[in-house]
């Protein structure tokens, strides 16, 4: 009797139990069907096992002729240009190396079944077995047709807008100079302090528009950059030495350092080298050096800004595929919440410390687009009242691939040799 009894309690578990992951699998198929991105998942071997009716309606592969297909044959990703993705940049291929983490990409254009080429924005995270071994990856991803679209519109607006105010402004700044000129005006002492808050307004304005346009280049892809082959470390250190008044005016101190070898930068431009100084290795990157001083500088300006006393470092570091630059401030800090945030445009920290504190909320969202130029990362680490890091990552050259590029560099001046007489000065 027991037995028997026995028997029907693990034949209603066990029914149970099948309905139950019934039930859970059709939940998820309700819902893989429903949403309007697309959900691919690829095994170790990257065969396509599961394309939802959102991959196909954005891809234009039916589901039935995706399925058991290598990802390569469906997902051909390109950038702005037309030009194929190479390993190094197409998601689905790098997460097959990538240590567990998810890899996204909003710059990617797919070529549709139909050739057509469709804006796309695609997150690929891996699948890990109980081995903590990779098993496949999932790809979610989906037409930013219309959303690139709107973009486009109003850094089209927000460009022409900042272009023909800057004439006016720049007008009022230059009347208001001659005002402010002994030599060509008298005025009294009130005067010329009106004079003074709306001379220091109009440069403020000024700064935005210029902001503003550069921002609007950046989204829409129209930011000059000349790539060229950069050593941080001395290209670093000369920028610092160009920056140490504005520390000394405010009476901080600014520190030079690459691995370990620091050096405190005085109001002279001495050196005071502070440990044993030890053999620098050279860290070669592919960058504008002037967009990336732009960068520097933008960063070194907020720390001056919010730091009262103590010290600036800017430094270099890295590994054999990373190359760094960091800069450390001793202010007053960034709260937690306000850090995801950061780089966002027209993006501010609102506290008492910064709203006396001049800004256009467009300075780190620019530093963000020039690094991201050069397959760069910025962020920043903050504790309140201990200051703040902002760090830059950059590609490294090997020194194989630094000299290549030294070479191609010395070949293309030869070809095309800059006569400064023949050449027009473009204002």
């Amino acid at each position: 009797m027991f037995g028997h009894g026995h028997s029907k309690v693990n034949g209603a578990a066990g029914g149970n139990l099948e309905n139950s992951l019934r039930d859970e699998r059709q939940k998820s198929s309700i819902i893989l069907n429903a949403i309007e991105d697309g959900v691919m998942l690829i095994d170790k071997n990257g065969i396509i096992e599961l394309f939802n009716p959102g991959a196909a309606n954005i891809t234009g592969w039916p589901e039935s002729e995706a399925r058991k297909l290598n990802y390569k044959s469906i997902m051909r990703l390109s950038d702005e240009k037309g030009e194929p993705y190479t390993p190094e940049q197409d998601p689905l291929t790098r997460i097959f190396t990538a240590s567990n983490e998810t890899i996204r990409d909003n710059k990617a254009f797919l070529v549709t079944k139909s050739g057509k080429q469709i804006p796309l924005s695609i997150s690929v995270s891996p699948l890990l077995d109980s081995n903590k071994q990779f098993s496949g990856a999932v790809a979610i991803f989906r037409d930013v047709t219309q959303e690139r679209q709107e973009e486009k519109q109003r850094a089209e607006f927000i460009s022409t807008a900042s272009h023909e105010m800057r004439t006016p402004v720049a007008a009022i700044e230059g009347y208001l100079a001659l005002a402010l000129n002994d030599k060509v005006s008298t005025i009294d002492s009130r005067a010329r302090q009106y004079l003074d808050k709306a001379h220091e307004s109009t440069q403020h304005l000024g700064k935005l528009f210029q902001d503003l346009l550069t921002s609007a280049k950046a989204e829409d892809g129209r930011l000059n950059s000349h790539p060229a082959l950069v050593e941080l470390g001395d290209y670093v250190e000369k920028i610092c030495n160009d920056l140490r008044f504005a520390a000394d005016k405010k009476g901080l101190a600014l520190e030079f350092s690459s691995l370990g070898n620091s050096q405190t930068i005085d109001a002279t431009g001495g050196k005071n080298v502070a440990g044993q100084k030890i053999i620098r290795p050279l860290f070669y990157v592919l960058v504008d050096p002037d967009r990336m001083r732009e960068v520097v500088t933008n960063l070194f300006d907020n720390a001056v800004k919010y730091t009262d006393q103590g010290k600036i470092t800017i430094g270099i570091t890295g590994d054999d595929h990373i190359a760094q630059i960091y800069i450390k401030d001793t202010g007053v800090g960034i709260p937690a919440e306000d850090i995801p945030h950061l780089f966002q445009k027209f993006y501010r920290v609102d506290s008492s410390a910064t709203r006396t504190i001049g800004g256009t909320g467009l300075g780190l969202y620019i530093c963000r687009k020039i690094v991201e130029l050069y397959q760069g990362r910025i962020w920043v680490e903050s504790e309140m009242g201990k200051g703040s890091t902002f760090f830059i990552n950059l590609p490294r050259l090997s020194t194989e691939q630094a000299q290549a590029q030294k070479q191609r560099e010395s070949a293309e001046t030869a070809m095309n040799p800059i006569n400064s007489l023949t050449t027009p000065v473009i204002q």
